[in-house]
């Protein structure tokens, strides 16, 4: 004998009037800090969204959302007495209503930009807010009842004669206005619009409302008349139509006298009626008898049903000269398009095209296909639509190129940094990716990162509307793991090819240097320290000689082609010790590129002279000089070691040697050769710091050689110096390096 067990008893679509039972039992006599009661915010929400034709779930949703933050467990008690989809809903729409307070920080922090870059600047951050609104919520119905529950707190304010706070006008008009708008749902678009400019401009707001209200009774009476007239010329064409006064839009009318400079008596639109008519057809043929019955105004006629918004809105639009010489205007268009214009998006929830015949039938929200089509279109035009300038390929493409524009468009991410700055990310980014989006040197410098307060690893990937912030130190560079595509960390091409660009620009400069000290170390071996080296590297094919260095140091030039073209190369000039030599010199020319050593020696002529590389001496050292078989002289530091042994076994070989009186006064233009040693605590970025020392200095450094021992570094640098000042200053600024120990010249 079996037993059949009951099997779950299914939860019916919801309604509203069970959803408003459970919010005035749970919510009591609760107020929001406004002073309107919750159980009034959720009725009246609900009702805004009950009238955009949208489903049960949505309506239901739209009156439960506030009270969540007055339940234990909100999302489970939720989705137990009215479904998971229910639930679903009120759950994103405290998602997207946390986001409130950073849209209005958004809209009002401080930038650092003047004048015309503060003001587009401005516009950016509040475009890509708005982004970040439709981005964070996945299902449009979140977005409606975030709408809805808006406009219902104004008209509360309004109501209640309480005037909120500014940020909430201006909020409304940068954010949920303009959302409305590219949505389509003109319904919710105009009322945000004229309840947020009462409060904002509540003086402009008045003298309008004024205006209207005293040609109120002359431009009903003329609309009568004119549609009056219509209706019999429409009954006689036999077009059946519906013809009505079209509501007049308080912000609308202000933002063309201020952008037009138009008085309030020159507006096309104070004075204006709307036909409805059944088919397409009829709509151009209700065109003809308007213009022939009134005098068109050929600028102002617009076409919306063959050239559409590109929110998918469509009428026909056109402006005509009444019999009292003053204009009005004339809207046009079929059921189906008048049924989108008041609906918008939210049309597409509750009907689909039947052939072409407009819209027929129901469909529920369950239908994935048909909502993801409805939501795509309308991302596109939110994304395309623009005030100034040329139409998109997109707004001028066919439905489905549209489509699949909007698809691939659609890989951003919106996130926030702590001044509530929105920066869009490719989908997956990383924190490095955010800090290489803010600024390079972040980048190079970021250690670590906080998403919404709580520490991550910098592989994680972002999420749409997380607030980051990077934790960096003072100095230093990318790691190379960074680039490994299998660890994650970066996501953005402009990320990963600035980091690539540091290493290169390191790569580059280690290259150089290495590159250098191999050709030095062949012209000492050849015996040519004096050649002209711009000189050689022309005659190897080179622009400059850190071009042959840099192939040099990468071994993709062979040193035997240098040593051969210095056996072609005519024998180096052979330099005297008299004055007018000196007086010669090129400014600021290295000893080891053919420049003068400015050393004399005493009763010998017409000596070649080379500063030994073993010291490197350099002005004011005091100097000795050693006869060399073959290659002149070579002129040591005293205190040499080397130079001691040689003196030592052959001291007939010594000569008295001395820096010019143009050197030791300053007035020598040429620079010498010096080593460098430091010792230092490893550290990524370390070699970029003191090479900076250098640049700033404006040192040649001609040699580098590094060593890291149990992450201790010992480098030597071999740098161009004209004076013992520059010396005694490098050492110096070198020793303030963070992780550097001790910083000296070779001894």
């Amino acid at each position: 004998m079996t037993t059949n067990s009951a099997a779950p008893e299914p939860i019916l679509a919801p309604s509203l009037d069970d959803a408003m039972a459970f919010v005035r039992e749970h919510a009591g006599e609760v107020r929001f800090a406004s002073g309107e009661l919750l159980a009034d915010h959720a009725a009246g929400t609900a009702a805004i969204v009950r009238a955009l034709n949208v489903d049960a779930p949505a309506v239901a949703a739209a009156a439960l959302f506030a009270l969540a933050p007055y339940l234990p467990d909100p999302e489970h008690m939720i989705a137990r007495h009215f479904g998971d989809e229910v639930g679903q809903l009120v759950g994103d729409v405290r998602k997207l209503l946390r986001l409130g307070s950073v849209s209005l920080r958004a809209t009002q922090a401080p930038l650092p930009e003047a004048g015309r870059d503060a003001l587009a600047a401005r516009r950016a951050q509040v475009e890509a807010l708005r982004k970040m609104l439709l981005a964070f919520a996945q299902d449009i119905r979140v977005v409606l009842i975030r709408l809805a529950s808006r406009l219902q707190s104004l008209r509360y304010y309004a109501a209640a004669k309480v005037t909120p706070a500014p940020a909430v006008a201006r909020e409304t008009l940068d954010i949920y206005a303009p959302l409305a708008n590219r949505l389509g749902i003109w319904q919710l678009k105009w009322e945000l619009e004229d309840l947020a400019l009462r409060f904002e401009e509540p003086e402009t707001y008045r003298r309008i409302a004024r205006l209207l209200d005293e040609k109120r009774t002359e431009r009903e009476a003329y609309v009568a008349q004119a549609i009056s007239r219509l209706q019999q010329e429409l009954a006689e064409a036999q077009v059946s139509a519906e013809v009505s006064g079209r509501p007049k839009h308080i912000y609308s009318i202000w933002r063309k006298m201020r952008g037009k400079e138009l008085d309030f008596s020159e507006l096309y639109d104070v004075r204006a009626f709307r036909v409805i008519v059944p088919e397409i057809k009829d709509c151009y043929t209700v065109l003809g008898i308007v213009h022939n019955l009134w005098q068109p105004v050929p600028k102002e006629f617009d076409d919306y049903i063959s050239r559409p918004k590109p929110n998918g809105y469509r009428s026909l639009h056109t402006v005509v000269i009444g019999d009292d010489g003053r204009a009005f205007e004339v809207q046009i268009r079929t059921q189906e398009m008048h049924r989108f214009a008041e609906y918008g998006v939210a049309a597409h929830w509750r009907y689909k095209e039947a052939g072409t015949r407009g819209y027929g039938g129901q469909f529920s929200a369950g239908e994935k296909y048909d909502e993801k089509i409805a939501w795509l279109r309308q991302l596109l035009a939110w994304k395309d639509d623009v005030s100034e300038g040329e139409p998109s390929a997109a707004q001028t493409a066919g439905p489905w190129q549209q489509l699949r524009q909007a698809t691939l468009d659609d890989d951003h991410i919106y996130v926030l940094t702590p001044q509530a700055r929105v920066i869009a990310l490719p989908q997956g980014a990383t924190p490095i990716d955010f800090a290489y989006h803010l600024h390079s040197d972040l980048g190079h410098r970021c250690r670590g990162a906080r998403v919404d307060g709580a520490m991550v690893p910098l592989n994680t990937a972002l999420q749409n509307g997380q607030t980051v912030e990077i934790v960096a130190v003072k100095t230093g560079g990318p790691s190379r793991d960074w680039l490994n595509p299998q660890l994650g960390y970066l996501r953005s091409g402009r990320a990963r090819q600035k980091v690539r660009a540091w290493f290169n620009a390191i790569d580059l400069q280690e290259n150089i240097a290495t590159g250098r000290a191999m050709v030095e170390k062949t012209l000492q071996r050849e015996g040519r320290t004096s050649v002209n080296l711009d000189q050689l590297a022309a005659k190897l094919g080179f622009k400059t000689p850190d071009d042959l260095f840099l192939v040099v140091g990468k071994e993709e030039f062979s040193l035997r082609q240098v040593e051969q073209a210095l056996h072609d190369a005519p024998p180096p000039a052979v330099h005297t010790d008299t004055p007018a030599q000196f007086e010669k010199r090129s400014s600021g020319v290295s000893v080891a590129h053919g420049a003068s050593t400015g050393v004399l020696v005493v009763g010998v002529d017409a000596l070649l002279t080379q500063l030994a590389r073993c010291c490197r001496p350099a002005p004011p050292d005091e100097i000795r000089g050693f006869v060399t078989r073959g290659k002149g002289m070579s002129v040591h530091r005293s205190d040499c070691p080397t130079f001691l042994r040689m003196a030592t076994r052959a001291p007939e070989r010594v000569l008295q040697t001395t820096w010019s009186a143009d050197v030791l006064n300053g007035r020598g233009q040429s620079v010498y050769p010096v080593d460098f040693l430091l010792e230092a605590n490893d550290r990524q970025g370390l070699l970029r710091d003191i090479s900076e020392v250098f640049a700033r200095e404006k040192m040649n450094v001609i040699g580098v050689k590094t060593q890291t021992r149990r992450h201790a570094a010992l480098m030597q640098f071999t740098v161009e110096v004209s004076s013992a000042a520059q010396i005694q200053r490098a050492c110096s600024l070198l020793g303030e390096v963070t992780g550097v120990v001790r910083a000296s010249r070779k001894a």
